[in-house]
């Protein structure tokens, strides 16, 4: 039997919290024959649902335009619910910010493929993440950004 104070890590359910698909340019703007520019936005935040228990959510923002029209507009927000318990403070936030993103990221590209496609469009594959190098920057930037003390 395991130690009521052992780590623990276990995935309680990985869902699709939010999605949505703006066309407001259609359908003129679909016999455009100009390449459209295409624009790619990520996050991630973790919230706490209950003692041990947090929600991960990595967005996508996926905006296409030509000049300064917009053919399609997708939001896509991918969560998952995680156990995390007995887990010392400084393993919590890359816990958090790169291993919980990582097992939903898949499913968050593979809906914003999906939803463009059935759009009527080429679909967009987002390309792999490495979350560790964008969890190791979002914690220099916090550094950087931090207020410093100055004494004299």
């Amino acid at each position: 039997m395991a130690d009521s104070q052992d780590p623990l890590f276990q995935i309680q359910r990985v869902y699709l919290k939010e999605a949505s698909l703006e066309q407001p340019n259609s359908p003129g703007i679909l016999v455009e024959q100009e390449q459209p520019a295409v624009d790619i936005q990520l996050g991630v935040e973790a919230t706490p649902v209950a003692d041990g228990i947090f929600e991960v959510a990595v967005t996508a923002t996926v905006q296409t335009k030509i000049k300064d029209r917009t053919v399609f507009l997708v939001e896509v927000k991918q969560a998952g619910i995680f156990e995390i318990r007995n887990l010392p403070d400084e393993q919590m936030g890359p816990v958090m910010g790169i291993a919980c993103p990582q097992i939903v990221y898949p499913y968050l590209r593979s809906n914003v493929s999906d939803l463009i496609t059935r759009a009527g469009f080429p679909p967009v594959h987002l390309a792999e993440i490495n979350f560790q190098a964008m969890y190791e920057q979002q914690q220099a930037q916090a550094t950087e950004e931090a207020p410093r003390i100055v004494t004299s």
